[in-house]
């Protein structure tokens, strides 16, 4: 026989407080009952002893996915669950062991072609749990800065491995390298998506906001600008001191691109954050979106410590990487252009291309453009004119004149991309487009001989 204990709630001497509190609830509940469903049960009870601990532990955390069933752990389970989903939930990092692996035949040989290669394999898992990491933050901020944040953190291989190519003396590498990361994430990355997302969602054309991508389309021909009337300077030979006045304009026009990119974030974030809401985040707010039941896997802090470990050892990898460019140009008898235009932003773009990908198939265009066009902007406003200037205080003579090849290569790049993207609708088609754009670009540098270097063609 079930007996319930009643108990009665103390009325204060002075208000009667808790009287007026109990008709209160049982005015705003449709059929009198109190609308919490544990208020009109005993203390202690039975039932309430069942569904308190999943209750309190699910009603906490800064963040509706961030679950606080974590504090039940002890530091050695969060530290084992964390490195079994980052480190062992990839098949990609089965190629981990080959960055040790670099670093020991470095040692012993120093045969640079294979120290290249397998420099080049244990870099890329790298790169994609880097972008992994990201994706995981990115849950505890919305589709704008979850884009610019897999931009920002998907660019740092490129930016470690220009800033210790810089340090080398190779600028011609860190130009090559940063443009083939342009064309690679405009062409190669964004087509992926498009074909990927295209062929998950084959019923319908997926959308994306157009006034977001008509900007980033406006700063990368800003870039093209910038890189541009360098190159012109020097080939019709107009320059006021021949050799000093392209240099002083491309330090003068980094700097101008370095505050315009600033610019360009206060007026994404700020000002103008409601004109480039995504259309996800617009399902959101009517609540049209089903996949709103995606939770993060590892809580913020453990994505930021990832981030860290990630970043410091892509930046080791980086240094034994670059010292064996040229030595792995000569053994595999491959243009250093072809290195580093293709090879080396294949590797770099792991991280961008898995989260395009990614991305696109789950219908978060926005965000997949964010970071396919979104890293092309970074990199030819931000990490080009940074590195210019870096290259300023290291005393290396760094400018922005990538020849003109390599700028006609850029400028219809950016034509072609701005042209995919005018209508603001993404199919599979376009990706095939795009995908057979780079192919085109990866054969002609193939066969390309930089008048700065001492490549030879290929017999």
């Amino acid at each position: 026989m079930e007996s319930r204990v009643e108990v009665k709630q103390p009325t204060l001497n002075t208000s009667g407080f808790s009287d007026d509190l109990s008709e209160t609830r049982k005015m705003n509940s449709s059929n009198g009952r109190p609308t919490n469903k544990f208020e009109d049960q005993v203390p202690f009870s039975p039932e309430i002893a069942y569904h308190q601990p999943e209750s309190t532990m699910a009603a906490r955390g800064s963040h509706p996915g961030e679950s606080l069933t974590v504090c039940s752990e002890t530091l050695g389970g969060i530290i084992y669950r964390s490195i079994r989903l980052v480190v062992f939930s990839n098949r990609l990092n089965l190629l981990m062991p080959f960055g040790p692996l670099a670093i020991l035949v470095q040692k012993l040989t120093g045969h640079h072609g294979w120290v290249f290669g397998l420099s080049l394999l244990g870099i890329m898992p790298l790169a994609e749990r880097l972008g992994y990491a990201t994706e995981q933050l990115a849950f505890y901020t919305g589709d704008t800065v979850g884009g610019l944040l897999n931009a920002t953190f998907g660019n740092a291989t490129e930016l470690i491995i220009s800033l210790y190519a810089l340090k080398s003396g190779l600028t011609r590498v860190v130009q090559l390298s940063l443009l083939g990361s342009i064309l690679s994430n405009m062409l190669l990355v964004l087509g992926c998506a498009f074909l990927s997302g295209g062929i998950v969602f084959s019923k319908k054309e997926q959308v994306f906001n157009k006034a977001a991508a008509t900007v980033n389309s406006g700063l990368l021909l800003m870039a093209v600008m910038g890189l541009l009337f360098p190159a012109v300077l020097h080939y019709t030979r107009t320059e006021v001191h021949f050799g000093k006045s392209e240099l002083a304009l491309s330090r003068f026009s980094s700097c101008v691109m370095l505050v315009a990119y600033a610019a360009y974030l206060f007026f994404q974030l700020r000002n103008q954050s409601g004109l480039y809401i995504s259309a996800n985040e617009e399902e959101r707010e009517t609540g049209d979106n089903s996949n709103d039941d995606e939770s993060p896997e590892i809580s913020k802090w453990e994505s930021i410590i990832w981030l860290s470990v990630m970043t410091a050892w892509i930046s080791i990898l980086s240094e034994y990487l670059v010292g064996a460019i040229e030595g792995a140009s000569n053994s595999w008898n491959i243009p250093v252009t072809f290195i580093s235009v293709i090879l080396l932003p294949l590797v770099g773009n792991a991280a961008e291309h898995a989260s395009a990908i990614m991305f696109a198939m789950k219908d978060k265009l926005d965000i997949s453009l964010g970071v396919a066009i979104g890293s092309s902007t970074q990199i030819s406003m931000f990490v080009i004119p940074f590195c210019v200037v870096m290259g300023w205080i290291m005393g290396q003579p760094l400018d922005l004149n990538f020849q003109l090849f390599e700028t006609a290569a850029l400028f219809l790049t950016v034509i072609v991309v701005a042209f995919m993207l005018q209508e603001g609708t993404a199919n599979y088609f376009k990706g095939v487009m795009l995908v057979l754009c780079y192919l085109i670009v990866a054969a002609s540098f193939y066969v390309h001989v930089d008048s700065n270097s001492e490549d030879q063609p290929v017999p």
